[in-house]
């Protein structure tokens, strides 16, 4: 029997099980949102394709995207990651993940957690989109457009409108799989 997925998946079996597994799920989780955030804005100019491929590097490079414990690293930290060909090694994204982590928990102090501040963006609800095409599908939104001032403002780096809208998508913000996707309608992951 023939599954049905949005079409952007189909490269390669890690990107296949990261459309069925994740994306599109929901996240109420702090740390999963982080993690989301690290890669996202590694990926600033390139595909997320790459990203994905490397982000057991990320894992292991950035503490089991741990926040608290990235929110203390050091130059020292960052001349060794450059060094560390497991991730995209830029200066400015991987101090810009630092820079976040140390925002991120401002946030957290005041909303209480990271995920009640993101979810306040969309009312507290899933946004679904009914797309037939790829080429409906928006790079960013209203929503993507008022996050990225917002965090700009509480200065995090990296993370413009459509960087978040890619955040909105990937944690369940926004459900933007094809309504031709068996995971249309997830409402928790499989």
């Amino acid at each position: 029997m023939t599954v049905n997925r949005c079409p952007w998946c189909l490269g390669f079996e890690q990107y296949i099980r990261y459309h069925d597994e994740e994306w599109g799920v929901p996240v109420y989780d702090d740390q999963v949102h982080f993690e989301f955030l690290v890669l996202e804005s590694a990926q600033a100019g390139l595909s997320w394709s790459t990203i994905l491929k490397k982000r057991e590097g990320y894992r292991q490079a950035f503490a089991g995207f741990d926040y608290k414990e990235v929110a203390k690293y050091t130059k020292s930290n960052v001349e060794e990651l450059l060094q560390n060909p497991g991730i995209v090694r830029n200066r400015l994204k991987i101090e810009a993940a630092i820079n976040n982590a140390q925002r991120f928990m401002k946030v957290q102090e005041e909303f209480g957690s990271f995920s009640n501040y993101i979810w306040g963006f969309v009312n507290n609800q899933v946004i679904h989109n009914s797309w037939k095409n790829l080429s409906e599908v928006p790079a960013t939104s209203s929503a993507s457009d008022s996050l990225a001032k917002d965090m700009k403002k509480r200065g995090f780096k990296f993370l413009g409108s459509t960087t978040l809208y890619a955040h909105l998508q990937a944690t369940g913000l926004v459900n933007d799989h094809l309504v031709s996707c068996f995971r249309y309608n997830p409402q928790k992951a499989p």
